[in-house]
């Protein structure tokens, strides 16, 4: 009878497994991105699906990665994570645009990264590669929320032809706001059209306030947002319309008219191209994508030897924000992860995977772009020296926008206060209105640094 018992007993064992160690649980990890290959951002989803999911894999053999594309309008797609988010479901890894990470981390949706990801993330190897500055993009509240997928500068292009013409040094790097008007004042008595561009108005939209205010404002050592409160009409902020008086208020420096056009943006980048235009602050989009030799919006044949670049001044040297001699601005999008992941520490080693040297050497694919990295930058930038500079002298000293939902309508009122300036209105008067339009939106003066 006890042999009998023992050899069922030892029947039931194997037939559950506890004879045998049991093997590692298959788990599945899901990345979320707003591309889809043949549509929207098709390199990128190729890049997942063909090189992430399946290196990743090869290290982690329990894993199966999933990918979740889309391929809609931006805010479509951040309704639609933001809905995931809020019921506690959706992707592991989800990429998100910078300007998004303040509102859907004060709504709870994400967490920082170290809270969901575990210690690993303190120690990962990358921070070291990612400049301060360009960290920024994924921090909120002086926390990490995202790792920044990638960035861009604002610097000032110029003409060095017309630099010549008006007996102007080559290379150019205007000290403070002053050396600037002093350029365009002589390139306007050397017979120059149109001898600054500085984007105004509100046809431009978001261009006005990411080449032109912003980066004029952390110059007169402000920042839009700062400690909880916005950049009301301020001395900073009556400082940057003046500038923008000094160009478009009849002294011919800038074409007022331009700034009223409804493609006023791509006039200017063809009347550049034109040698019709002397100095123009713009992106290094403007450099790779507009006025690109072979495939550029409008290509500059001479692009090379004929255009300089040179970082934005403070208004004077010390004068910026931080105590900085130059500033910029960037912009970019970040991958974070979702805080109700059910592996967030496996979730962290594909956010991290995604984000090394390696990975994102082979997201580049040939193509000479600035990364957030500085050890891809130092590699693969050696053939331009536009975006080389860019890299080593912009993005260590560059700021972004407050990643906040009311910042599209603060950035209008901005964009309506140049609009002022350029319909003649007064610095102080520019400024007054923009003060009554920005409490309307934030809640009240108390928001609001004087």
């Amino acid at each position: 009878m006890r042999r009998v018992f023992v050899a069922a007993l030892a029947i039931a064992l194997t037939a559950c497994g506890s004879s045998t160690p049991a093997g590692p649980e298959s788990v599945t990890l899901t990345i979320a991105a707003n591309s889809i290959e043949g549509g929207k951002n098709s390199e990128s989803a190729a890049w997942i699906k063909k090189w992430v999911i399946p290196e990743f894999e090869k290290t982690h053999q329990n894993v199966k990665v999933l990918f979740q594309s889309s391929g809609v309008e931006d805010e479509q797609y951040k309704t639609k994570i933001a809905l995931d988010l809020k019921s506690k479901t959706g992707a592991d890894v989800i990429d998100l645009d910078g300007i998004w990470v303040g509102e859907f981390a004060q709504a709870g949706y994400i967490k920082p990264l170290a809270d969901v990801g575990g210690p690993a993330v303190d120690t990962w190897e990358g921070w070291g590669q990612i400049p301060q500055a360009v960290q920024g993009l994924g921090i909120f509240d002086g926390k990490k929320y995202a790792l920044p997928q990638g960035t861009d500068g604002r610097v000032l292009f110029y003409n060095k032809t017309l630099f010549r013409k008006a007996g102007l040094p080559e290379p150019w790097q205007p000290a403070s706001w002053q050396e600037i008007i002093d350029a365009g004042t002589k390139l306007k008595a050397a017979g120059v059209p149109i001898p600054i561009q500085i984007n105004a108005g509100t046809a431009m939209g978001e261009a006005t306030t990411m080449q032109g205010a912003l980066p004029l404002l952390v110059g007169a050592g402000a920042e839009i947002y700062a400690d909880r409160k916005w950049a009301g009409a301020s001395q900073a902020m009556k400082d940057v319309l003046g500038f923008y008086q000094q160009i478009y208020g009849g002294s011919g420096l800038g074409d007022p008219k331009l700034q009223q056009e409804a493609k006023g943006r791509d006039t200017s980048f063809a009347q550049f191209a034109e040698g019709k235009i002397a100095i123009l602050a713009e992106s290094d989009y403007f450099w790779r994508s507009v006025i690109e030799p072979k495939a550029g919006v409008a290509p500059m044949a001479d692009r090379d030897t004929a255009v300089g670049w040179a970082k934005i001044p403070a208004k004077q040297p010390g004068a910026g924000i931080r105590g900085q001699d130059f500033v910029s601005m960037s912009g970019g999008a970040v991958r974070a992860l979702n805080p109700f992941s059910k592996n967030g520490k496996l979730a962290w080693e594909l956010l991290a995977f995604m984000h090394s040297a390696e990975a994102i050497k082979s997201q580049l694919a040939g193509q000479v772009r600035i990364s957030s990295r500085d050890d891809v930058n130092d590699e693969v930038l050696t053939a331009d020296p536009m975006l080389k500079f860019v890299a080593e002298e912009v993005l260590p000293i560059t700021a972004y926008r407050p990643p906040l939902a009311v910042y599209p309508q603060v950035s209008t009122a901005l964009q309506e206060a140049t609009a002022a300036i350029v319909g003649g209105q007064t610095p102080d008067a520019a400024a007054g209105a923009y003060q009554g339009k920005l409490e309307g939106l934030v809640g009240g003066a108390a928001n609001i640094a004087g």
